[in-house]
């Protein structure tokens, strides 16, 4: 088979999810290489970031949330407790969660600690190609966090929308999320492959966390799963093919994708460039 726009299910169509009304609150378990990225990311889409991760404020905190963000990017002894403490609250409270699956094909500890948090059933879990395909029990070319280039031909796309089909169907409640040239999606109805996005995007650090942030507080909003991972991976890189298009430099292209998330939201014809469809 081929992943042919042409011959894939067309996409539901979607009102305008932004700016965020409800201005959802997001606690944000996350990466402290990229935790200012995550934060103003979501207030400029309308939500509202605390990056709250110690035990002792755990209860308190999601007593008030709507959202938390778990992304294993840093680790040490205590946040991977904390991390596990948050998961476990999420699944008690009924809080919508997101795992975002950082440097799992690189460390047997990170894919370890990955599907141990699986087991509180997050609504979506995300990842890069490579890492996707370790999640799923699939060999990987990943290297470090960066997804491996024999990863994302057509072939290991087609095997992995398989594999995550497949696991999916075995862990009820948790929708996949692989993201690369090509995202690959997979949940209860089916398979889906979303086409946006540009080079760029892959050569400045949080994009994918600013994904998994995205998706979290439309998640926090009440939009339902699936609709939050497609809006949410489709906006983001709908935001840096408008960039690519008026930058040089990276530097430049990296503040202008930024910048677009308060901007390209005031147009509702955003929705119309979403490209991909379901197998």
């Amino acid at each position: 088979m081929t992943i042919d726009l042409y011959t894939l299910k067309a996409l539901p169509t979607y009102d305008n999810p932004f700016p965020l009304a409800k201005s959802p609150l997001i606690q944000c378990l996350t990466n402290t290489v990229t935790v200012e990225s995550v934060a103003n990311a979501l207030l400029y889409v309308g939500a509202a970031p605390v990056m709250a991760d110690q035990a002792d404020e755990m209860e308190v905190f999601f007593n008030q949330n709507d959202g938390a963000l778990i992304n294993i990017g840093s680790l040490s002894p205590e946040k991977i407790r904390n991390i596990l403490l948050a998961a476990r609250t999420a699944d008690e409270t009924d809080t919508p969660f997101v795992l975002d699956l950082v440097g799992v094909s690189a460390s047997p500890l990170r894919n370890d600690l990955a599907q141990e948090i699986s087991a509180s059933t997050p609504d979506v879990i995300k990842g890069n190609l490579s890492e996707m395909r370790t999640f799923c029990g699939l060999g990987s070319t990943g290297r470090g966090v960066d997804a491996g280039a024999d990863d994302q031909s057509e072939a290991a796309l087609v095997e992995l929308g398989q594999a995550m089909q497949e696991w999916v169907s075995d862990h009820a409640g948790t929708t996949l999320l692989a993201t690369g040239p090509v995202d690959v999606v997979a949940d209860a109805s089916g398979i889906y492959y979303l086409k946006n996005g540009v080079d760029n995007l892959g050569r400045f650090t949080g994009t994918g966390d600013i994904v998994g942030a995205l998706t979290t507080a439309l998640l926090g909003a009440g939009q339902p799963v699936l609709d939050a991972v497609i809006l949410a991976v489709s906006y983001f890189n709908l935001c840096g093919e408008k960039a690519d298009a008026t930058t040089r430099g990276l530097a430049d292209f990296r503040q202008a994708t930024l910048n677009n998330l308060s901007l390209l939201l005031q147009d509702d014809e955003w929705l119309t460039g979403i490209k991909g469809g379901q197998l």
